[in-house]
């Protein structure tokens, strides 16, 4: 039995960058961490990196903080890649079968992707990751394996994600002049949603929603696999600006104030009970009052916090619902929405995104490491170790039997320090 290989997981997100080391010992569910290490991030806006030495130098630290913590050496990572220049687009290829037992084979299904490929795209731009929907063999649609099957003409409609290269080139140097190899470069709202979706949610149809700093992403499954992703430029340090702005205090303090006080709870978040409408109306008039060294104390309405905290969350779910009513999945998918990211820790978030979207929700927590706290922050995080786990069984299968072709096309960058 093999000797189980360490994978390590570097999230690098507008408000913190972090870093988990981890391994799978065979026959064992749960993922063992050997060292997870965050820092506040510097050098990233909107979850793009625009200062390469200063993110270097923090991812630098992190992994030799995390080396010393594992006790374990670290060379490599699988990264996270964010921001509102990744976008996605349909295609189609077309290829003939080419044996002559009109057998389609694993060549076949590569062909076809790589006809697939093969459409205009502008010259800053590139593709990083493909998904095929679906295959489609003499007319006959919905097929999703069509390896060992019979037909002439084979087709496969693919979903392609493409980013903006230079902030591709940015992230990878920002790795690379900290010292380590880059073994994939996976878009965080995949990287969570494989820590937080089950098969049967992928299966029936669900929204991932992963609420950053900087930006809130969406990635959309249905048939177990995914159909749509969007990345928007807005998250949860909006709603510290907009605390910030409203109250006329400093950035800190309206962070503080958010994670202290803050709640999607408002007036007009649901019917209450009279007993409830009661306390409310009381807790209208209550203060809420903080005390800032060297200052007068700040004192403010906790219905104005909720209101200005609802608002921003409005936004977000309000784009959403837009980006579903384009792909004519709005309202329509089974398994409902599932909320992650360090964003959603606002109480009574749930129950607005039920009202907001009209669809079940529940918050993610990352599934399979049971050791570390049930944090939606770290879905990212976790998804990348799980991502690596997948992505090098498949190549072992690979190399042992020279075969394996999986749903998913990945593009592994396996970019080495010149």
């Amino acid at each position: 039995m093999s000797k189980p290989h360490i994978i390590t997981g570097l999230d690098i997100g507008t408000g913190s960058i972090k870093v988990l080391s981890a391994l799978k010992k065979p026959g064992e569910e749960d993922f063992e961490v050997l060292g997870r290490v965050q820092v506040p991030s510097f050098g990233i806006r909107k979850g793009v990196v625009v200062d390469i030495p200063k993110v270097a130098e923090i991812v630098s630290s992190l992994i030799e903080k995390t080396k010393q913590e594992s006790k374990k050496k670290i060379n490599d990572v699988y990264a996270s890649i964010g921001g509102g220049h990744i976008s996605c687009t349909s295609s189609r290829g077309l290829v003939s079968v080419s044996r002559a037992d009109q057998k389609i084979s694993e060549e076949d299904i590569n062909r076809v992707i790589q006809a697939a490929k093969t459409f205009s795209l502008p010259s800053n731009k590139e593709i990083i990751d493909i998904f095929p929907r679906e295959f489609i063999v003499d007319g006959e649609k919905g097929i999703k394996e069509a390896v060992g099957m019979e037909g002439v003409r084979l087709e496969a409609d693919v979903l392609i994600l493409c980013c903006f290269s230079p902030y591709l080139r940015n992230s990878t140097q920002a790795i690379l002049n900290a010292g380590f190899q880059i073994n994939d470069l996976i878009p965080t709202p995949l990287a969570s949603s494989r820590a937080v979706l089950t098969p049967r949610e992928k299966e029936l149809g669900a929204v991932l929603i992963d609420v950053g700093a900087g930006t809130t992403s969406m990635a959309v499954f249905e048939e177990g696999g995914v159909i749509d992703v969007a990345i928007f430029p807005i998250g949860s340090g909006h709603i510290t600006n907009d605390i910030a702005v409203c109250l006329k205090t400093d950035i800190d303090t309206a962070e503080r104030i958010k994670l202290e006080f803050g709640s999607c709870r408002s007036s007009r978040t649901k019917k209450s009970s009279k007993k409830e409408k009661k306390m409310n109306k009381l807790s209208r008039h209550d203060r809420v009052e903080i005390k800032i060294e060297g200052e007068e104390p700040l004192v403010f309405s906790q219905k104005m916090l909720s209101e200005i905290v609802e608002a921003r969350v409005c936004e977000i779910f309000n784009l959403v619902n837009k980006e579903l009513k384009k792909i004519s999945r709005q309202g329509l998918l089974p398994a409902g929405i599932v909320l992650t990211g360090g964003g959603v820790k606002l109480p009574a978030i749930k129950e607005l995104a039920k009202k907001e979207l009209k669809l079940p929700c529940r918050i993610g927590i990352p599934r399979q490491f049971s050791s570390l706290p049930k944090d939606p922050s770290f879905s990212a995080l976790c998804g990348l170790i799980m991502q690596g786990f997948d992505i090098e069984i498949e190549e072992r299968s690979r190399a042992g039997f020279g075969r394996g072709f999986g749903n998913k096309i990945k593009k592994v960058f396996k970019i080495f320090i010149p």
